[in-house]
C-alpha cells in the first residue's frame, strides 16, 4: 500500500494553515509570525514558504511574504457567479445565534445604505430592521464602514448636508471625516444612538476581488442590552466573520 496520498494531504493541510495565517488586518507576515500562528516547525515553514513563493501562492515583500497575486486569478474564477446574499445567510444566522442580537448586511445603493440581508434577534425587544430598509449613509456603523473604504462616495456625502436623525447624529463634515479615518485604521466602527436614540451597532467591511468594499456586516441591538461595551466584546467575532465572507467571495483587502 502506498502512503503517497496521506502525505500529500498532510502537506496540503500545512499549506492551508499557512494561507489561513494571513488576515485583512495582517496581510504581510514574517516567517516567525507564520510559525507562531500555525505551530508548524520553523524548518518546515521555511521550506513550505519557499516552495509557495516559487509556485506563486505567496509573494515576497522584502524579508516577509503576502498572499500571491496568482491567487487572485483563481479567486476571480471562484467568485464568478457567487451570490453574496446566498453566502451571507448562514453567517448572519451564526452571528445572531452567537450574540443573541440582530445581524445584517448593508450595501450602498444610490447614495443610501440598504439592508440586503438580515437575521433578526429572537428577543422581543429589538431594533427594527428588515430587508429593503433604507438609511442615510452618514448615520450608524454600517454607513461609516461603507464610506470609510469608498473615498469618492465619502466625498459626495461629506459635501452635502448631514441631516440629524437623533441628538447624537454626526452633522459636522470635519468630524465625520475624522471618524472615517478612525474606521479605516481600526478596521471596524461602533456607533451609539446615531440612527435611533435607543440603538447601538458594530460593523466591519466585506471586500470583493478588486479590493473594494462590497458590503458592511453588522450586529446591532437596543442600547439597554447591547451598548458600547457589549459591542466592543464582539469586535473580534465580527471582524473575523467579515474576513471569512471576504475570503469566500474571493475578495481581498484594498492596497
Amino acid at each position: 500500500m502506498t502512503t503517497e496520498g496521506p502525505k500529500r494531504l498532510l502537506v496540503l493541510g500545512k499549506i492551508t494553515d499557512i494561507l489561513d495565517a494571513f488576515t485583512l488586518q495582517r496581510p504581510v507576515l514574517g516567517l516567525g509570525e507564520i510559525q507562531q500562528a500555525t505551530g508548524i516547525p520553523t524548518s518546515t515553514v521555511q521550506r513550505l514558504v519557499s516552495n509557495m513563493v516559487a509556485e506563486g501562492l505567496l509573494d515576497r515583500v522584502g524579508d516577509r511574504v503576502r498572499i500571491g497575486i496568482r491567487m487572485a486569478y483563481w479567486a476571480g474564477a471562484a467568485a464568478r457567479g457567487v451570490d453574496l446574499l446566498e453566502l451571507a445567510g448562514p453567517l448572519l444566522r451564526e452571528l445572531r445565534d452567537t450574540t443573541g442580537e440582530t445581524a445584517a448586511l448593508f450595501r450602498d445603493e444610490g447614495g443610501h445604505r440598504v439592508c440586503v440581508a438580515v437575521a433578526e434577534t429572537r428577543h422581543a425587544l429589538r431594533r427594527e430592521m428588515h430587508v429593503g430598509r433604507i438609511v442615510p449613509l452618514h448615520t450608524g456603523s454600517a454607513g461609516r464602514v461603507l464610506l470609510a473604504w469608498a473615498p469618492e462616495l465619502a466625498e459626495q456625502v461629506l459635501a452635502g448636508p448631514l441631516e440629524p436623525l437623533t441628538d447624537h447624529t454626526v452633522t459636522s463634515s470635519q468630524r465625520l471625516r475624522e471618524l472615517l479615518a478612525d474606521t479605516r485604521r481600526d478596521g471596524f466602527a461602533i456607533t451609539v444612538a446615531e440612527r435611533d436614540d435607543g440603538g447601538s451597532g458594530l460593523s466591519a467591511p466585506v471586500f470583493d476581488h478588486a479590493g473594494e468594499v462590497a458590503a458592511a456586516l453588522t450586529i446591532s441591538g437596543p442600547t439597554i442590552r447591547f451598548g458600547r461595551s457589549e459591542c466592543e466584546k464582539c469586535v473580534d467575532l465580527l471582524v473575523g466573520a467579515a474576513e471569512r465572507l471576504t475570503r469566500t467571495l474571493g475578495g481581498r483587502p484594498p492596497g
